[in-house]
């Protein structure tokens, strides 16, 4: 019997090296990250514009960077946007804090005002971008809440600020409609010729492309991870093909199969893209190639994590890094 046990472990560890288990994918909880790509890139569908996601806004007040979920940009308007994917009951306070019961946790989950917290948010980010030269009208940006998870439950939905989407209000959301026309992004389009409009979108837009950003891995199952990329683990040679990969010098990394006929690749392409602040794209030209074996790990602190996770380079779509 221990011999066909020890077979079967054998078996499972072959099988595991070859197809890979995803354990290193389902060890981060990535549900709440995958939560704000889904609002973010809707919005962009319903509106147009660009979306800008996990900025790290420096706070004059703390001296800490304050994180921003998601912020939207249209001709003349913008709003940052707090994406919280509750799951389960939940009821606002007097002084609008709320308490989420009945979550997969099965703990009630106490959260500080939202409301006011994105408010904040936006004003941290207005001053930002006043320091780096720009002029907005005083409430440029709006603010709101968005509550995306369809197992999200309230009682008394009309007790939220209007700042607050429910869940039911962000399924029927459409640009055409009224209450959630641009108009809830700020309403009428601020005075000033429309050349000016533009000149002020496209300086936003510049400033914030720019602006500092989460590093982000995009994983295989439509999964994504916000934090801080480390570093390269494996052997010598493949972590010095790729000693290039740094902040200052690449923007982003593309991972591709190398085999054939489905089978599990045991070397992976690693294309990276050379940064430069002059603008957004990258041509064929900037692109670096190097090819290393599959067992390459990338070492990755997610956002709002005390853990240090290690990510098998197979997993990997992309990832993009912040200047």
């Amino acid at each position: 019997m221990w011999v066909e046990i020890l077979c079967g472990l054998i078996v499972y560890k072959l099988f595991r090296s070859f197809f890979g288990s995803g354990d290193d994918v389902l060890d981060v909880e990535t549900s709440d990250t995958n939560a704000v790509f889904i609002v973010a890139n809707r919005l962009e569908k319903l509106y147009g514009g660009k979306v800008y996601v996990g900025l790290r806004i420096p706070d004059p007040d703390t001296g800490l960077r304050q994180s921003i979920d998601v912020v939207l940009v249209t001709k003349g308007e913008a709003a940052v946007i707090s994406v919280k994917n509750l799951s389960g009951l939940v009821s606002m306070n007097g002084d609008g804090s709320w308490v989420c019961e009945g979550g997969s946790g099965h703990k009630a989950e106490h959260l500080p005002n939202p409301v006011e917290e994105v408010k904040k948010q936006a004003s941290i980010l207005e001053s930002y971008l006043e320091q780096r030269g720009i002029a907005l009208p005083e409430g440029y940006f709006s603010y709101k809440v968005i509550l995306p998870n369809p197992k999200f439950r309230t009682i008394h939905a009309s007790y939220f600020p209007s700042e607050v989407i429910t869940y039911d209000q962000w399924t029927i959301l459409k640009p055409e409609s009224k209450s959630f026309s641009l108009s809830w992004i700020k309403g009428a389009v601020y005075g000033g010729k429309k050349e000016n409009q533009e000149s002020l979108t496209q300086k936003l837009n510049f400033i914030l492309n720019s602006a500092p950003m989460w590093d982000r891995l995009e994983l295989k199952g439509s999964k994504y991870v916000l934090g801080e990329f480390l570093e390269f683990k494996g052997k010598t040679e493949d972590t010095m093909a790729l000693k290039h990969v740094k902040r200052s010098k690449v923007s982003q990394l593309v991972v591709q199969k190398t085999s054939m006929f489905g089978l599990a690749p045991s070397r992976l392409q690693v294309l990276s893209c050379a940064r430069d602040f002059r603008s957004e794209g990258a041509t064929s030209s900037e692109w670096k190639e190097e090819t290393v074996r599959s067992s390459t790990e990338v070492v990755f602190q997610p956002q709002n994590s005390p853990k240090v996770r290690k990510f098998k380079l197979s997993s990997v779509i992309s990832m993009s890094l912040s200047a």
